[in-house]
């Protein structure tokens, strides 16, 4: 409201910028967590089987005292699915054959390869971790142009996610003189199943809100219960509209 200013009048004023304070807001007060929305196994090859590490996760960057949790490593890892590319093109900085980037909070990794159903689908992604690259490690400074987030097959755990996006596909539809019908998006809402979230979230109650790193804001809904969670995006991280209009 300090924003748009004050008014007797009736006026229109961009939603970007609604969403734009509410990014604002969360990014000084929202605990960062890992989620996994379209999940891929990553193999780490060279790790030893059966083996678990616990990482430390800052809470919030721009809130020196929030703290930290601890979050699980392990061989057997979930990605996001567009996180790995077997020909990806030159500007291409995630998981590709040969390539390298590091996982946050742990290791860097070099890709190795994938494995694909009879369909052609990618089932597996596997890698090689440099174990002289972890915080405090000497290697730990060395640079990459890419860094992802994962979620442990060791305590996480699968959640519901609601990805709610604009109603309309149009700034302002009260201007636009076609049926309200046609001007729905029809992507307003997008229910996803088995997402992969990191054990931390399991402690999370009606309410409390997060941002998914590198995914958007969320909350949890009311309709969550301990065997099956639900969380509602509040908003992407950047504005995705904005772009779309650009093009």
């Amino acid at each position: 409201m300090d924003k748009i200013g004050y008014t007797k009048y009736d006026g229109v004023n961009d939603i970007g910028l609604m969403e734009f304070s509410i990014r604002e807001d969360l990014n000084k007060r929202a605990t960062r967590v890992s989620a996994v929305l379209d999940p891929v196994k990553f193999i780490i090859t060279n790790y030893p089987e059966g083996q678990t590490e616990v990482m430390k996760a800052q809470n919030n960057p721009e809130d020196e005292n929030a703290g930290s949790h601890d979050i699980i490593f392990s061989r057997e890892l979930y990605i996001e699915r567009d996180d790995f590319m077997e020909d990806a093109p030159k500007k291409y900085f995630r998981l590709t054959p040969g390539n390298e980037v590091r996982l946050k909070n742990a290791y860097i990794v070099k890709c190795t390869g994938c494995k694909k159903d009879g369909a052609g689908n990618v089932t597996e992604v596997y890698a090689e971790y440099d174990p002289q690259t972890k915080s405090g490690m000497p290697d730990s400074g060395r640079k990459v142009k890419g860094t992802i987030h994962w979620v442990s097959t060791e305590g996480c755990f699968d959640a519901e996610v609601r990805l709610y996006d604009r109603l309309f596909v149009v700034e302002n539809p009260a201007g636009d003189e076609r049926n309200f019908r046609e001007l729905l998006n029809p992507d307003s809402l997008k229910v996803l199943k088995g997402c992969k979230m990191e054990s931390y979230l399991k402690e999370g109650k009606e309410g409390d809100k997060f941002q998914f790193q590198r995914i958007g804001y969320f909350c949890i809904d009311k309709d969550s219960t301990a065997d099956n969670m639900v969380f509602n995006r509040t908003v992407t991280l950047k504005d995705s509209w904005a772009k779309a209009k650009d093009k």
